[in-house]
C-alpha cells in the first residue's frame, strides 16, 4: 500500500491526471480503478498507469484529503457509467428481445433486453442488467423497488 503523503495527483493541460511518485518521476494518464466496483465501491481503488502497472493502491476512499479524493472521484465518475435503475416504467414484451422503459438515478431511460441471461443476479438483493449496446444497468436493492417493477421483473427472473 502506498501512504498518499508518498505522492502527488494532479491535472494536466490536457486534463489528464499526472501521478508524480516520491522519486519525481511523472506518469501521464493515470486511472484510478476500483477492486470491487459494486460490491465495496470505496473500498481498495488502485491508481495504474497507462500500461496497467498499479502505482500506488488506496484502502479506503475516505482515508485520502480532500483535494486529492475529489480527483479521484471525478476520474471515476468520467470512467464509470452504470445508471441505478430506481423505477422499471413498462416494457414492450415479457418475450426478449424487449424494450424496457426505466427511470434511474440519471434521468429516464430505454434500452433492449436481449435475453433472460442479460439480467446477473450479484449479492442478494442486486441485480446488473446489460442492454444490447453493453451498458449496465444497476439495481442495488430489488426488493426496494415499487410493486409494480417488482411485478416486472418477476417475470424475468
Amino acid at each position: 500500500m502506498s501512504d498518499a503523503a508518498d505522492y502527488q495527483l494532479r491535472r494536466n493541460a490536457f486534463g489528464r491526471l499526472e501521478f508524480i511518485g516520491s522519486d519525481g518521476e511523472v506518469h501521464v494518464g493515470v486511472v484510478p480503478v476500483r477492486a470491487f466496483p459494486i460490491s465495496a465501491a470505496d473500498d481498495g481503488v488502485a491508481l495504474v498507469d497507462p500500461y496497467g502497472h498499479e502505482l500506488a493502491w488506496i484502502d479506503q476512499l475516505a482515508d485520502l484529503p480532500d483535494e486529492l479524493r475529489a480527483l479521484v472521484e471525478a476520474e471515476l465518475a468520467q470512467r464509470e457509467f452504470m445508471p441505478v435503475i430506481t423505477r422499471i416504467v413498462g416494457v414492450a414484451s415479457f418475450a426478449t428481445p424487449s424494450t424496457w422503459q426505466v427511470e434511474t438515478d440519471r434521468g429516464p431511460a430505454s434500452f433492449v433486453l436481449k435475453g433472460e441471461e442479460d439480467i446477473r443476479r450479484l449479492a442478494p438483493p442486486a441485480l446488473l442488467i446489460a442492454d444490447s449496446h453493453g451498458i449496465h444497468f444497476l439495481i442495488r436493492d430489488r426488493s426496494a423497488l415499487d410493486q409494480h417493477s417488482r411485478r416486472i421483473l418477476d417475470r424475468f427472473l
